[in-house]
């Protein structure tokens, strides 16, 4: 089966990233054709620092990379390394009804946080959804956040293939109910965006600093808590076995467990844990040709499946002559 998803280098990986959609897009390499890309287009949205992007390409490679993606196993390059995508997006513009991205969710909710808007932003799905069209995935890993992007890329390619014939195969949205929404430090969906997030690869203060900074309510040490409504439970959750889990949980519903030793043992737990993948990640950034081989020869595999889409997709609409 052919899966797609990708991420944007527009600042630290955090483990929102890793559990939400990267941990299972690596683990996908082993029995599925992989298409995973960092999606530096989709990022110009926010970011105008052009040092600032470029960095942060090569650094969400060496990212995936130190996370155990291996590129000789999947099509792995950078969004802007392959120009037919946008391309594809301007025809699929030409199918997408304004009052379908005016409904967007996200849109909506990043104005809503004080985000200027502007076109590309407003366009955002329709380039979504020339990411996964022009590579034909039959599958999208995806947050529940992200469901609506998937259901406008099916309403698109559907609207496309009815006027042309049929030409996408329709995506379906993979979504893990357990890590659907991660919390931020402050409660909300951990997002760069939102400037609440736990990077994997903070230094070793920095981390714990933000780990002892989570939003908790106000109830007594001595107190019975509900670790269903816990924002640190619900972080440790991802490091823990389903033992480890239960266990955790009767301490906090028996009382006397209070918030900061929770927060103690969330960082020791996500310090070990990504501790081989630190070592990893410093090895790449001492080598920043072999990533960018790394992202080229990537991009050439990816872009040769890419004209096969457009010149599809061409002589559907009538431009090839």
């Amino acid at each position: 089966m052919r899966v797609l998803s990708g991420i944007q280098p527009s600042g630290n990986l955090h483990i929102g990233n890793y559990f939400a959609m990267m941990k299972r897009m690596i683990q996908l390499q082993e029995d599925h054709t992989l298409f995973c890309f960092i999606v530096n287009y989709h990022a110009l949205t926010t970011v105008v620092d052009a040092q600032y992007l470029k960095e942060n390409t090569l650094g969400a490679a060496m990212d995936f990379m130190a996370l155990g993606l291996d590129p000789d196993r999947c099509f792995f390059w950078a969004q802007a390394d392959v120009p037919e995508v946008c391309e594809l997006t301007w025809i699929l513009s030409n199918q997408t009804s304004m009052g379908l991205l005016e409904r967007a969710h996200s849109y909506k909710d990043k104005i809503a946080k004080g985000i200027t808007p502007n076109a590309g932003l407003f366009n955002y799905p329709v380039l979504m959804a020339a990411d996964i069209l022009l590579y034909q995935a039959e599958a999208v890993p995806v947050g529940k956040d992200q469901k609506q992007h998937l259901e406008i890329t099916r309403d698109i390619a559907t609207r496309f293939n009815h006027h042309y014939g049929e030409t996408f195969v329709l995506p379906e949205p993979w979504i893990d109910e357990h890590t659907a929404v991660i919390p931020g430090i402050d409660g909300q969906k951990m997002s760069k965006s939102y400037g609440n997030t736990l990077e994997i690869f903070a230094e070793e203060k920095e981390l714990k600093k933000k780990v002892m900074r989570i939003v908790t309510d106000s109830t007594p040490l001595e107190d019975p808590k509900d670790p269903d409504k816990c924002n640190v439970f619900a972080l440790i959750s991802l490091f823990l076995d389903d033992k480890e889990k239960e266990e955790l949980a009767q301490r906090y519903r028996a009382g006397g467990l209070g918030y900061g030793e929770v927060k103690k043992m969330l960082f020791a737990r996500m310090w070990e844990y990504f501790a081989p993948y630190r070592k990893r990640r410093q090895e790449l950034a001492d080598n920043l040709d072999y990533v960018r081989q790394v992202l080229k020869k990537g991009a050439d595999k990816a872009r040769a499946e890419a004209v096969k889409t457009l010149q599809l997709v061409r002589d559907r609409v009538g431009l090839n002559y």
